[in-house]
């Protein structure tokens, strides 16, 4: 049976609801990548069914991606367009790609996916060598919260309806920064278990691991509006280039 370490586990349970949960497109979210990668070409870490891949390639950039879930990739591939896409069925820990990018972003705490420092780095490595003369990584993350555990642990109801009730259990792992989460969806149609294991970084550290794989620190917002990033801020989009350029 697949455990919480299998990263294509979460995309294959979820292809089918991922859309129908998730699947609302942020325009100011696809709007910033789309500036930042000067309307170029994006490559898209953990590009999944291509809620946001999609309307890049819409707006004529060329886009690429890599996903460990095949699940998830048959649903791009089956949407209009994303045949188009070139994609790979891997662990974006350690990938190459044909060409290079001007933009190469993980969004939706993607990257947080990579459950070891060294995997993480190794990531990062491997972005910039396909980044383009110029060209930029962007990471959408959010900060770690961890006021929301109580004695390591967190359960919450994220939704009720008449005919269904979704649940998300978590435990938090401090020492090793790892979050292990369980989305329970109970319906009339029964029960459906979506697992998702994390290692959170603060932005400090990922700064640090940046810099470690030749990629520096060019601006960091608190939304994708562009808001300035505060203590208050829950989320980071966290701007980064080759060093030197």
């Amino acid at each position: 049976m697949p455990d919480f370490a299998d990263k294509a586990e979460y995309g294959e349970r979820i292809a089918d609801k991922y859309d129908q949960w998730y699947g609302a497109v942020d325009e100011e979210m696809v709007e910033k990548i789309y500036e930042v990668g000067r309307g170029g070409s994006a490559f898209e870490l953990g590009i999944g069914t291509g809620r946001i891949a999609l309307p890049l390639q819409k707006r004529g950039m060329q886009v690429g991606g890599i996903d460990a879930s095949p699940a998830m990739l048959e649903k791009l591939k089956s949407k209009e367009g994303g045949d188009k896409i070139e994609v790979q069925t891997g662990d974006f820990a350690s990938f190459s790609a044909p060409g290079k990018y001007d933009v190469v972003f993980a969004v939706f705490n993607t990257f947080f996916a990579l459950t070891t420092q060294e995997e993480q780095v190794n990531c990062l490595q491997c972005v910039q060598k396909i980044l383009a003369p110029g060209g930029k990584l962007i990471l959408e993350l959010f900060v770690p919260d961890l006021k929301r555990f109580e004695g390591g642990q967190a359960v919450r109801v994220s939704e009720v309806k008449p005919d269904q009730v979704k649940l998300d259990c978590s435990t938090h792992d401090p020492v090793r920064q790892i979050i292990i989460s369980q989305t329970v969806d109970l319906s009339g149609m029964g029960i459906g278990f979506y697992p998702v294991k994390l290692r959170y970084v603060w932005p400090a550290e990922l700064d640090l691991m940046a810099r470690l794989a030749g990629l520096e620190l060019e601006s960091r917002w608190g939304s994708w509006r562009g808001d300035p990033f505060t203590s208050k801020s829950g989320i980071h989009i966290s701007t980064y280039k080759k060093q030197g350029e």
